[in-house]
């Protein structure tokens, strides 16, 4: 009975509940409640390091590009590499690596 009371006199604390039903309504029925805030964040870090990591590749291919207008043993090398180019007296074997070692002797 003393316990009923005493919830009964809580309850009665009209800033009270309208503290936990406010706290209530922010953590869980509002459209930026708690989860939602979280998955924001964690969407904020994976943004981020993709910035990082998309800002160092643009530093790489700048720094190429600078080399292939400037440097014509870098143009020459490039061709060479990525589009199997040739000298006319030049013969170019290309060798694929497979992921089959079947013929390596263990």
């Amino acid at each position: 009975m003393k316990i009923a009371k005493r919830i009964i006199a809580i309850l009665k604390n009209k800033y009270l509940v309208s503290l936990i039903a406010f706290a209530l309504l922010m953590l869980f029925f509002d459209r930026n409640d708690v989860f939602v805030q979280f998955d924001r964040t964690r969407q904020l870090h994976e943004l981020t390091n993709s910035k990082k990591f998309y800002e160092t590749e643009i530093a790489k291919t700048r720094k190429e590009l600078n080399d292939l207008q400037n440097n014509p043993a870098a143009l020459e090398k490039y061709a060479r590499e990525n589009f199997l180019m040739k000298k006319d007296n030049e013969d170019v074997f290309v060798v694929e690596r497979t992921a089959d070692t079947s013929y390596v002797k263990k």
